[in-house]
């Protein structure tokens, strides 16, 4: 009885969930993760997600509280960070359209890690924690696949570690940029704007540097005919010479 409660209410939400546009489905499907997946297991995931729409800084788990849901993005970002032991905020990273996360603690039963909350208008399509449960249970290929996402989520975090370590402001300005412009370029012409909002505030955060730097660096990439700057926005003019500079 209890568990087909339980079932009923999981329909009786889905009914009244509302559904993704085009756009934020095709950004779920056609994400570099998710895309690899087995038809059979992306149809069930699809089926067992709900969407949720989260205005510009509104929150959606907070360090410390319990896990309840694994989330993929379909629109917007979601800025992961946390807050230093002087009470100064610092950004880890931002999740993209097609990035999933929110797994880690839904495996080891620990708390939230990090704050996240919505960098601009968001959607994401959230499993809730006994859905994904559930998901594992039906889908060995789940533990597979959320293996090597997390294997490669180790690894960008030693190669953003060494970089910290060895390499100078310059250089990791410059690589963020290429990443961002990845994540969130749009090509216009010769140009590729970052589509991502970002004052030069969030760029230090992500960088562990003071804004005063990383103004004096974006301005040194605009001499170069690296970049433009513009207002919360950054334009590539030349991915060969960013590319040049994160080398150095």
């Amino acid at each position: 009885m209890a568990a087909n409660a339980a079932r009923l209410s999981r329909q009786r939400q889905a009914m009244h969930s509302p559904a993704p546009t085009i756009e934020e489905l095709h950004s779920i499907e056609t994400g570099a993760w998710f895309s690899k997946l087995s038809q059979t297991l992306r149809r069930d995931i699809l089926a067992r997600g709900r969407v949720r729409r989260l205005a510009d800084g509104e929150a959606l788990a907070t360090r410390g509280t319990p896990a309840e849901s694994w989330c993929g993005v379909a629109l917007g970002a979601v800025r992961i960070s946390s807050t230093s032991l002087a009470g100064k905020p610092f950004t880890l990273t931002y999740a993209e359209p097609g990035a999933w996360f929110g797994d880690i603690a839904l495996f080891d039963g620990l708390p939230r890690t990090h704050d996240a909350d919505a960098h601009g208008a968001t959607t994401l399509l959230v499993v809730a924690k006994h859905d994904f449960k559930e998901l594992l249970a039906g889908h060995v290929e789940l533990y597979e696949a959320l293996l090597r996402l997390n294997c490669r989520r180790l690894r960008l975090m030693f190669d953003q570690l060494e970089d910290l370590n060895t390499r100078p402001l310059q250089a990791r300005l410059a690589r963020q940029v290429l990443l961002l412009a990845k994540s969130y370029g749009v090509a216009q012409g010769d140009e590729i704007r970052i589509g991502l909002a970002l004052a030069q505030e969030d760029l230090a955060q992500l960088l562990g540097a003071s804004r005063q730097r990383v103004n004096q660096e974006l301005k040194g990439f605009e001499r170069e005919g690296a970049v433009r700057v513009e207002p919360t926005r950054l334009v590539v003019l030349s991915r060969d010479t960013l590319m040049a500079i994160a080398a150095r």
